[in-house]
Protein backbone atom coordinates (compact mmCIF):
# COMPACT_ATOMS: atom_id res chain seq x y z
CA UNK A 1 0.00 0.00 0.00
CA UNK A 2 1.09 3.60 -0.82
CA UNK A 3 2.86 5.05 2.13
CA UNK A 4 1.60 8.92 2.24
CA UNK A 5 4.74 9.85 4.43
CA UNK A 6 6.74 8.98 0.75
CA UNK A 7 4.33 10.74 -1.61
CA UNK A 8 2.99 13.68 -0.32
CA UNK A 9 5.06 17.35 -0.57
CA UNK A 10 4.52 20.73 -0.40
CA UNK A 11 2.13 21.72 -3.01
CA UNK A 12 -0.39 19.01 -2.35
CA UNK A 13 -3.79 18.84 -0.38
CA UNK A 14 -5.83 16.14 0.45
CA UNK A 15 -10.18 16.06 -0.11
CA UNK A 16 -11.91 13.79 1.90
CA UNK A 17 -14.63 13.37 0.02
CA UNK A 18 -18.63 12.94 1.97
CA UNK A 19 -17.84 10.28 4.21
CA UNK A 20 -21.27 11.16 6.20
CA UNK A 21 -23.13 8.95 7.79
CA UNK A 22 -26.22 8.16 5.12
CA UNK A 23 -23.33 7.15 2.98
CA UNK A 24 -22.05 4.20 5.20
CA UNK A 25 -23.79 0.99 7.11
CA UNK A 26 -27.26 1.76 8.32
CA UNK A 27 -27.26 5.61 6.51
CA UNK A 28 -30.00 6.57 3.92
CA UNK A 29 -27.98 5.86 0.91
CA UNK A 30 -25.12 3.48 2.17
CA UNK A 31 -22.74 2.72 -0.19
CA UNK A 32 -21.29 -1.02 0.12
CA UNK A 33 -18.51 -0.95 2.80
CA UNK A 34 -18.45 2.65 2.77
CA UNK A 35 -17.13 3.10 6.45
CA UNK A 36 -14.13 0.78 5.50
CA UNK A 37 -12.02 3.38 4.29
CA UNK A 38 -11.97 5.55 7.39
CA UNK A 39 -9.10 4.04 8.91
CA UNK A 40 -7.22 4.30 5.25
CA UNK A 41 -8.57 8.18 5.21
CA UNK A 42 -7.89 8.83 9.13
CA UNK A 43 -4.02 7.27 7.71
CA UNK A 44 -3.80 10.06 5.11
CA UNK A 45 -5.30 13.12 7.02
CA UNK A 46 -2.47 12.37 10.27
CA UNK A 47 0.08 12.21 7.70
CA UNK A 48 -1.18 15.15 6.08
CA UNK A 49 -1.32 16.82 9.34
CA UNK A 50 2.29 16.17 10.26
CA UNK A 51 3.78 17.46 7.34
CA UNK A 52 2.00 20.83 7.15
CA UNK A 53 -0.58 19.89 4.09
CA UNK A 54 -3.79 21.19 3.86
CA UNK A 55 -6.62 18.96 4.44
CA UNK A 56 -10.38 19.42 2.66
CA UNK A 57 -13.89 17.88 3.27
CA UNK A 58 -16.69 17.86 1.63
CA UNK A 59 -20.42 17.28 2.38
CA UNK A 60 -23.88 16.81 1.27
CA UNK A 61 -25.78 19.18 2.86
CA UNK A 62 -29.24 18.92 1.14
CA UNK A 63 -32.22 20.95 2.54
CA UNK A 64 -35.70 19.84 2.36
CA UNK A 65 -37.00 18.95 -1.09
CA UNK A 66 -33.93 18.86 -2.49
CA UNK A 67 -34.03 18.38 -6.45
CA UNK A 68 -31.70 15.18 -6.56
CA UNK A 69 -34.32 13.19 -4.28
CA UNK A 70 -36.82 10.60 -5.86
CA UNK A 71 -39.86 12.62 -4.87
CA UNK A 72 -38.87 15.74 -6.60
CA UNK A 73 -37.48 13.90 -9.31
CA UNK A 74 -34.09 13.10 -8.75
CA UNK A 75 -32.68 9.40 -8.78
CA UNK A 76 -31.26 9.28 -4.97
CA UNK A 77 -33.61 8.76 -1.75
CA UNK A 78 -33.33 11.50 1.03
CA UNK A 79 -30.19 11.56 2.31
CA UNK A 80 -27.68 14.27 3.95
CA UNK A 81 -30.26 16.73 5.07
CA UNK A 82 -29.02 19.64 6.63
CA UNK A 83 -28.34 19.50 10.21
CA UNK A 84 -29.44 15.88 10.55
CA UNK A 85 -27.46 13.00 11.64
CA UNK A 86 -27.37 11.23 8.78
CA UNK A 87 -25.44 14.76 7.16
CA UNK A 88 -22.50 14.19 9.73
CA UNK A 89 -19.36 12.98 9.66
CA UNK A 90 -18.36 9.35 9.63
CA UNK A 91 -17.61 9.19 14.07
CA UNK A 92 -14.47 7.63 13.67
CA UNK A 93 -13.27 10.09 10.62
CA UNK A 94 -10.49 11.85 12.55
CA UNK A 95 -11.89 15.30 11.98
CA UNK A 96 -10.08 17.52 14.11
CA UNK A 97 -11.25 21.13 13.29
CA UNK A 98 -8.66 22.39 11.59
CA UNK A 99 -9.86 21.41 7.95
CA UNK A 100 -11.34 23.33 5.19
CA UNK A 101 -15.16 21.99 4.87
CA UNK A 102 -16.67 22.37 1.41
CA UNK A 103 -20.36 22.52 1.73
CA UNK A 104 -22.01 21.56 -1.68
CA UNK A 105 -25.50 20.16 -2.52
CA UNK A 106 -27.56 23.09 -0.86
CA UNK A 107 -29.06 24.60 -4.19
CA UNK A 108 -32.57 24.05 -5.01
CA UNK A 109 -32.73 24.39 -8.88
CA UNK A 110 -29.62 21.59 -9.05
CA UNK A 111 -28.02 19.12 -7.81
CA UNK A 112 -23.92 19.52 -7.08
CA UNK A 113 -22.40 16.60 -7.12
CA UNK A 114 -18.85 18.07 -6.88
CA UNK A 115 -16.92 19.70 -4.58
CA UNK A 116 -16.04 22.22 -7.13
CA UNK A 117 -19.17 23.12 -8.59
CA UNK A 118 -20.13 26.54 -7.63
CA UNK A 119 -18.71 26.49 -3.81
CA UNK A 120 -15.36 28.46 -4.68
CA UNK A 121 -13.23 25.62 -3.87
CA UNK A 122 -10.99 26.81 -7.06
CA UNK A 123 -10.01 29.75 -5.73
CA UNK A 124 -9.49 28.07 -2.10
CA UNK A 125 -6.89 25.89 -3.22
CA UNK A 126 -5.18 28.61 -5.55
CA UNK A 127 -4.86 30.82 -2.54
CA UNK A 128 -3.62 27.93 -0.96
CA UNK A 129 -1.08 27.21 -3.07
CA UNK A 130 -2.09 23.75 -3.83
CA UNK A 131 -0.79 21.81 -7.17
CA UNK A 132 -1.53 18.44 -6.73
CA UNK A 133 -5.08 16.81 -5.34
CA UNK A 134 -4.78 13.53 -3.14
CA UNK A 135 -8.75 12.31 -3.08
CA UNK A 136 -10.63 9.73 -1.44
CA UNK A 137 -14.10 9.18 -0.44
CA UNK A 138 -17.56 8.53 -1.39
CA UNK A 139 -18.94 7.27 -3.52
CA UNK A 140 -16.29 6.77 -6.75
CA UNK A 141 -19.10 7.04 -9.58
CA UNK A 142 -20.90 10.27 -8.35
CA UNK A 143 -19.69 12.87 -6.21
CA UNK A 144 -15.61 11.75 -6.63
CA UNK A 145 -15.95 11.50 -10.32
CA UNK A 146 -17.45 14.20 -10.61
CA UNK A 147 -14.63 16.12 -8.41
CA UNK A 148 -11.70 14.44 -9.61
CA UNK A 149 -13.28 15.91 -13.51
CA UNK A 150 -13.86 19.56 -12.41
CA UNK A 151 -10.26 19.37 -10.12
CA UNK A 152 -8.21 18.41 -13.76
CA UNK A 153 -10.63 20.85 -15.64
CA UNK A 154 -9.55 23.51 -13.29
CA UNK A 155 -5.81 22.57 -14.02
CA UNK A 156 -4.69 20.88 -11.05
CA UNK A 157 -3.06 17.18 -10.94
CA UNK A 158 -5.31 14.51 -9.29
CA UNK A 159 -4.46 10.96 -7.55
CA UNK A 160 -7.26 9.18 -6.02
CA UNK A 161 -6.47 7.29 -3.24
CA UNK A 162 -8.21 3.80 -4.55
CA UNK A 163 -7.79 1.88 -1.08
CA UNK A 164 -9.83 5.22 0.02
CA UNK A 165 -12.92 5.17 -2.01
CA UNK A 166 -15.84 2.74 -2.69
CA UNK A 167 -18.48 2.95 -6.04
CA UNK A 168 -22.22 3.02 -5.66
CA UNK A 169 -22.08 -0.39 -8.23
CA UNK A 170 -19.18 -1.97 -9.26
CA UNK A 171 -19.61 -1.64 -13.02
CA UNK A 172 -19.86 1.96 -12.07
CA UNK A 173 -16.80 1.98 -10.07
CA UNK A 174 -15.04 0.58 -13.11
CA UNK A 175 -16.25 2.79 -15.92
CA UNK A 176 -15.44 5.87 -12.83
CA UNK A 177 -11.78 4.81 -13.22
CA UNK A 178 -11.59 4.78 -17.06
CA UNK A 179 -12.96 8.30 -17.29
CA UNK A 180 -11.08 9.60 -14.64
CA UNK A 181 -7.81 7.83 -16.07
CA UNK A 182 -8.82 8.85 -19.38
CA UNK A 183 -9.03 12.75 -18.10
CA UNK A 184 -5.54 12.43 -16.50
CA UNK A 185 -5.72 11.44 -13.09
CA UNK A 186 -3.87 8.68 -11.49
CA UNK A 187 -5.43 6.26 -9.55
CA UNK A 188 -3.45 4.32 -7.03
CA UNK A 189 -4.72 0.76 -6.58
CA UNK A 190 -3.27 -0.53 -3.37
Amino acid sequence: MTDPKKVLRDGDALLVIDVQNDFCPDGALPIHHGDRIVPVLNRWMGVARDKRIPVYLSRDWHPVGHPSFEQFGGKWPVHCLQDSNGARFHPDLAVVGDEVVVTKGVRFDKDQNSAFDQTGFTEQLRRDNVKRLWVGGLALDVCVLATVLDALRGGFKVVVIGPATRPVTSEGGVMAIREMESAGAEFLSE
